[in-house]
């Protein structure tokens, strides 16, 4: 049993790390869906892929899709959707390295809303890594004060949903199958995919072109050069997903928590090297202390 330990560690950082190098290389080329659709029908055509795909992982054995407790799902699902619609509409518009960032404030939020709200003692190394965290969050997103733009509180909001949503799973939903939790999630994105649809069908607005289009484009059919990257986001992310999941069965969660940050490595070295988009020094810096922070919470979270 010893020998096996060390073992399973390092089959569940492999794990980690191989999710984190999927998501790094699909999620650079939602920039090249947003020329073409808009992100309500990329969710909603995603998860048409995505939920049956989650249900084949329960008929193989990997967890039910009968939830313990509908509404305690409903909501953590709610919550996941608002950050993955925040995470890939921010995606559309800005350069991955900005957008990763403020999706992975999650830990500080985790950390502000539990000591605030819930009374956990948070300690000094915690608060210290809030602090290097946000100047992090700073040093990538730059804020200009003086031509400010709404845009980049879009990977902010992922973070913040994302961290709500992590919440509601550890006190929520104890004992729920992940697929369930999976399938939950994928099937609020599809039905808020198909809401926002209609909504604009009913309420249409002049979407601009490209990429500035994005979040407010309605249905485009046919779309055949964007079908062929939903697809591949669809099988990606669940295979993605069913990693990250079982890296979190085989380690401790807060040593394989850590290994996840390595999407912060991928996403902009695949941007920089196939997609063209730089990195200036200072948002390196800055994506350096969000994974610093990062590491901090998740090593005094033992």
């Amino acid at each position: 049993m010893k020998s096996e330990a060390p073992s399973q560690t390092r089959q569940a950082a492999l794990l980690m790390v191989a999710a984190m190098a999927v998501i790094g290389v699909i999620d650079n080329y939602i920039v090249r869906l947003a020329e073409e659709i808009g992100l309500w029908q990329f969710h909603f055509t995603r998860g048409l892929m995505t939920v049956p795909l989650v249900a084949l992982l329960s008929l193989m054995g990997f967890g039910t899709m009968r939830a313990l407790r509908p509404w305690r799902v409903v909501l953590r699902s709610l919550l996941a959707a608002a950050a993955m619609l925040c995470y890939f509409g921010a995606l559309g518009l800005l350069p991955i390295a900005q957008v990763l960032a403020g999706l992975y404030t999650s830990p500080i939020f985790i950390v502000i809303i539990t000591g605030l709200f819930l009374k956990v003692r948070i300690g000094p190394w915690r608060v210290l890594a809030v602090a290097v965290g946000f100047a992090g969050t700073l040093f990538v997103l730059q804020p200009d004060p003086a031509n400010f733009n709404a845009r980049i509180l879009l990977p902010v909001l992922a973070g913040l949903f994302y961290a709500l949503s992590a919440i509601a799973t550890r006190s929520l939903c104890a004992g729920e199958s992940t697929v369930v939790l999976l399938g939950g999630a994928m099937t609020a994105l599809m039905l808020l995919g198909g809401g926002g649809l209609a909504w604009i069908a009913l309420f249409p607005v002049e979407a601009p072109p490209g990429p500035e289009g994005f979040l407010l484009r309605g249905w485009v059919w046919p779309m055949p050069q964007a079908l062929p990257w939903v697809i591949v986001q669809a099988v990606g992310s669940v295979a993605a997903v069913f990693m990250i999941t079982r890296a979190y069965q085989l380690g401790e969660p807060s040593l394989v928590g850590v290994f996840e940050y390595s999407v912060m490595i991928f996403g902009p070295l695949y941007a920089v090297l196939m997609l063209g988009q730089g990195m200036g020094p200072w948002q390196v810096l800055g994506t350096l202390l969000i994974v610093v922070a990062g590491a901090i919470i998740a090593v005094r979270s033992r």
